[in-house]
């Protein structure tokens, strides 16, 4: 069972649907027969890659919104990151180019290394306000993640796996991802959002191991947003 999950490390969503995607795949009776891809995408792939804007600044220039507003909804998502034991300072959060870091992604995927590289990054950028365009943090972020110093400035250095990245973004394109977090199981079978961890759990036990073909139902009573588009972040309804 091959499960490809689209994020971006900007994206307040993605590491809160990660965080509950991950607590129903430790419920999976099957845990050990899933494999998990990590996908970049990127809801602002024209970010500079020095002196960033805070996020609270970048979002009141883009959509004209009040400083009041965008507190607003950053203490929503803040809430709701709470609830799942992450711990969000949005106003420290800088919006800066992630396409290095996702380089980095993918040489930490092929050293076994995904999950640990996306979530020190995904932690630095929504509670630690660290610059992920910046080489020295993305340095010294990655070695943290567990990453060799030598192979992640060679990367640095290079146009390594930017190529890997722009695939992954095609590839969102040809399958309809227009908002992150997305995930897609065994190349069928799409959830949109962050959704609840028990639906992704119903979602692990429809669609693995059977002998009869199930289909996939949407969540009751949970909108399938939850997640970070170009033009923005939504609190899903209740």
């Amino acid at each position: 069972m091959v499960i490809e999950i689209w994020s971006d490390i900007a994206c307040p969503w993605c590491y809160i649907g990660k965080t509950r995607f991950e607590a129903a795949l430790q419920q999976y009776e099957h845990k050990d027969a899933v494999q998990v891809v990590w996908r970049s995408y990127e809801l602002q792939p024209n970010g500079p890659k020095t002196n960033p804007k805070t996020t609270v600044e970048n979002l009141m220039e883009k959509y004209g919104r009040s400083h009041a507003e965008v507190m607003e909804m950053m203490a929503n998502v803040t809430e709701v990151a709470a609830g799942e034991g992450l711990e969000y300072h949005l106003d420290k959060a800088l919006a800066a180019n992630t396409f290095d870091a996702h380089r980095l992604i993918h040489l930490a995927s092929e050293r076994g290394l995904g999950h640990a590289a996306m979530t020190r990054f995904m932690q630095a950028y929504q509670s630690e306000g660290e610059n992920l365009a910046d080489e020295a943090t993305l340095v010294r972020l990655a070695i943290e993640a567990g990453l060799e110093e030598q192979d992640v400035r060679r990367v640095l250095g290079s146009d390594e796996y930017a190529a890997a990245v722009r695939a992954d973004e095609q590839r969102a394109r040809s399958v309809g991802v227009n908002g992150v977090p997305f995930f897609v199981i065994d190349e069928a079978h799409g959830i949109s959002g962050a959704q609840p961890t028990e639906f992704f759990l119903e979602a692990l036990r429809q669609l693995g191991p059977k002998t009869q073909p199930v289909t996939l139902l949407q969540p009751v009573g949970v909108s399938a947003d939850g997640s970070c588009t170009d033009d923005g972040c939504e609190v899903p309804s209740a």
